[in-house]
């Protein structure tokens, strides 16, 4: 896996608002078909990278390279069809409240896919079947789902293109523990079976040590330390101590 070019490469990084660099000369590989698992302080710039990657927000200099494409140095074209080979499950799920649970699913698909509206119904039903919902779950309302059931939802309707990357928000936020342990198993499940290269944005120290082959620590605008737990609990860098070596962390039986 190492010797392949990364699924997403970011060079000396620069994103800010106004008079604040928010994240200041960041490089991180991602390398294919592992989870990776991006932990930082709360507002240290973990969305804010995040969106900068998925082309939300614009950056100030460096340089993003996703698939082997350059957002600045192809079309917007090109850029679109790189765009098919990812998906996102955004916090909360963020599934459109006025639509099905299947036509959540099926909007990537009108978005990108030319197909014959069955068959668009079809895969639907599939990819929530993969995500553990059933047909009868594909016609409710978001509203009338659970917290759980609405990021199996979400990450249904991430995978409806069959992608190559998933981007995933926090995406036990929110859940108990239970539902969160479930949904961990999920994703380490389909991330095996479908070979999914997976960028996860995280504070959940049991997501941490349970799912991802690596961890890259955001503070100061930059990845202070990257690699298994094992660097995490290593890193001499005083933030990463306090978040993987505190007492949360020994709550959490993670050292």
């Amino acid at each position: 896996m190492s010797d392949e070019a990364p699924a997403i490469r970011l060079t000396d990084l620069v994103v800010g608002f106004g008079n604040n660099t928010v994240i200041d000369h960041l490089s991180l590989d991602v390398r294919r078909g592992e989870i990776l698992g991006l932990v930082g302080a709360s507002g240290g710039g973990k969305s804010v990278l995040l969106r900068t990657i998925l082309g939300l927000l614009r950056k100030r200099s460096g340089t993003i390279n996703i698939l082997g494409a350059n957002p600045d140095e192809v079309s917007s074209a090109a850029m679109r069809a790189v765009e098919r080979h990812w998906g996102v499950l955004f916090q909360q799920g963020a599934l459109f409240s006025s639509l099905t649970v299947r036509q959540n699913v099926e909007f990537p698909m009108r978005e990108y896919l030319q197909l014959p509206p069955r068959l668009q119904s079809s895969v639907a039903i599939t990819k929530l079947g993969m995500v553990g919902l059933s047909a009868v779950d594909a016609e409710k309302l978001p509203e009338e789902l659970s917290g759980g059931m609405i990021k199996r939802a979400a990450l249904a309707r991430a995978l409806a293109l069959d992608p190559d990357i998933v981007f995933l928000d926090e995406p036990t936020s929110g859940l108990d523990p239970i539902a969160a342990s479930d949904f961990d198993r999920l994703i380490k499940t389909l991330q095996k079976a479908l070979g999914l290269t997976v960028f996860m944005v995280t504070h959940d120290l049991d997501s941490l040590a349970t799912v991802c082959d690596r961890v890259a620590a955001l503070a100061d605008g930059k990845i202070v330390a990257l690699g298994p737990m094992s660097a995490m609990l290593a890193s001499e860098h005083p933030w990463v101590q306090a978040y993987f070596r505190g007492q949360r962390a020994r709550n959490n039986s993670i050292v």
